[in-house]
């Protein structure tokens, strides 16, 4: 193969790459949202991890000032992502494990949850469908 077509092949396939994954493509808003989502988590941000719940599910499903107070109950010290797999519909399921430290009693236990992750093509963003992790001991 001569050098010129080696050259436009090596400038095609960057091309085609650079278009693939565009700074507004799916997977890097998603990237995004998964590394916003799970710093609010280890920083018990948790208003700020429930705006990143589906507004369907924060509709059906409001969080109370007694729920927002039970998670304030607790410290994240550990956010673990064990799996993450795209299911056959396009939305992303993640099982995360979350070390979890009672601030009253210092007792820490793993917890381990499951994320969905929505694409919404209106909003060109991700959700995620499950609602806040359930941390409390009783549940």
């Amino acid at each position: 193969m001569s050098r010129l077509p080696r050259i436009a092949l090596a400038l095609l396939v960057a091309l085609l790459a650079a278009c693939s994954s565009g700074a507004g493509s799916k997977p890097d808003a998603l990237d995004r949202t998964l590394y916003d989502y799970s710093g609010a988590i280890r920083w018990n941000n948790f208003e700020v991890a429930w705006d990143m719940v589906d507004p369907k599910v924060r509709e059906a499903k409001p969080l109370s000032d007694f729920e927002l107070e039970r998670l304030k109950q607790v410290q994240i010290t550990n956010y673990n992502l064990v799996a993450s797999v795209t299911l056959p519909d396009g939305r992303i399921a993640r099982e995360v494990e979350l070390g979890v430290v009672n601030r009253h009693t210092q007792a820490e236990r793993v917890v381990r949850v499951r994320e969905i992750w929505r694409y919404d093509e209106e909003a060109e963003r991700w959700w995620q469908t499950e609602g806040l992790p359930v941390l409390a001991q009783d549940r």
